[in-house]
């Protein structure tokens, strides 16, 4: 989302915004005289706005399920997604107090807007209003132009965002820069959708495994493990795909439900209790059989996760955790290869690129 501050020094209005590469600034307003209190409120509250309508991107109705079924989880995102037409006449004419008292929103949108608008009114600058109301028309946009793929300008900040959902485009844009280096590179992560770009990186280290595992005579879903012996790497989700693509699911499946599982653990959800009850039996059976002690058994519980992403930057850990995977393959290849290495590294990546590209329909 777009963060909005207050410059004391210039009084002005300044929005800020990640780029994946650090945060960009613009001001957005030099103000008239008005108190700190009241320059306070109206960047929180323009904040505010910015945050429930980025959540509009980060949870679409699409990952929900029917918007058509009325009071349902979809039904209300693509509801709070309609309400984007409201938040220009809630800016100019917001609900204000009166003897009867206040009337509130349900809508976090539509009543982030009459904030924003309450302050104005107490302002009473039609100029700033005007321009307020332009900055919203370009976070809007900006927001629409990450729906469709477009992450230039503004949606840019969609880059350091989760979101359980595709784009074609931006799965199609991150698998030619896997092209170009299947061990990745920074454009991954300041470019791209990180949930597209690790649909991309799933397909990559399915291929990466496949080459590694045959020179060195170990199953795809084995490889991470095996070379995690060799160098320290994040084994648990690279191995998790690998094992759930060789059974058939997709790459986007398994991104999907790998990011909407955190995403939920992170608003304090537990999704598929039983599995995690099936999951912890699972360590006290192991406890048991082997005759673990009791500091070990905790030790072991104490490592478990409810989720296997970090809930709070889901889409990004995972693309990490997979390009750490398709490095895991090339320290395999390369420990069952005779050569330089950089010479290897590269005939890595020519075999990589040939087994990816013999089956371009597993993609997504």
């Amino acid at each position: 989302m777009t963060r909005y501050a207050i410059d004391a020094d210039r009084n002005a209005l300044v929005a800020i915004w990640a780029t994946g590469r650090g945060d960009l600034a613009a001001t957005v307003a030099a103000l008239p005289p008005i108190s700190p209190d009241q320059a306070a409120s109206l960047a929180s509250n323009l904040t505010t706005l910015s945050r429930f309508q980025w959540r509009t991107y980060t949870h679409p109705a699409s990952a929900a399920g029917d918007p058509d079924i009325p009071n349902s989880e979809a039904w209300r995102r693509a509801e709070e997604r309609r309400n984007f037409k409201e938040v220009d006449a809630a800016i100019r004419t917001p609900n204000l107090p009166t003897d009867h008292g206040l009337l509130v929103s349900y809508s976090g949108v539509v009543e982030s807007a009459h904030r924003v608008g309450r302050t104005l009114h107490g302002v009473d600058d039609l100029e700033l209003r005007t321009t307020i109301l332009a900055e919203v028309a370009t976070e809007q946009a900006a927001i629409e132009s990450a729906e469709l793929g477009d992450l230039t300008g503004r949606a840019r900040q969609a880059v350091e965002l989760s979101r359980p959902d595709v784009s074609p485009a931006q799965v199609q844009a991150a698998n030619e820069l896997l092209r170009a280096d299947p061990l990745g590179s920074i454009e991954l992560f300041t470019e791209l959708d990180p949930a597209s770009a690790a649909v991309a990186a799933a397909h990559w280290l399915d291929a990466a495994a496949e080459v590694a595992g045959e020179l060195a005579g170990v199953p795809t879903v084995d490889v991470v493990v095996e070379a995690d012996d060799i160098e320290a790497l994040q084994v648990e989700t690279p191995t998790l795909m690998l094992e759930r693509l060789g059974a058939g699911e997709t790459p986007t499946d398994v991104v999907v439900d790998l990011i909407a599982e955190a995403m939920a653990v992170a608003e304090g959800h537990v999704p598929a209790p039983w599995a995690v009850v099936g999951r912890v039996a699972e360590i006290e059976e192991q406890a048991r059989k082997f005759d673990l002690d009791a500091d070990t058994r905790e030790a072991l519980l104490a490592e478990f996760r409810i989720s296997r992403l970090d809930p709070v930057r889901p889409a990004l850990d995972l693309l990490e955790d997979l390009l750490d995977g398709i490095r895991g393959c090339l320290l395999l290849y390369t420990a069952h290869s005779i050569g330089d290495a950089d010479d290897l590294e590269a005939q890595f990546a020519a075999d990589v690129r040939e087994e990816a590209d013999t089956h371009p329909e597993q993609l997504f």
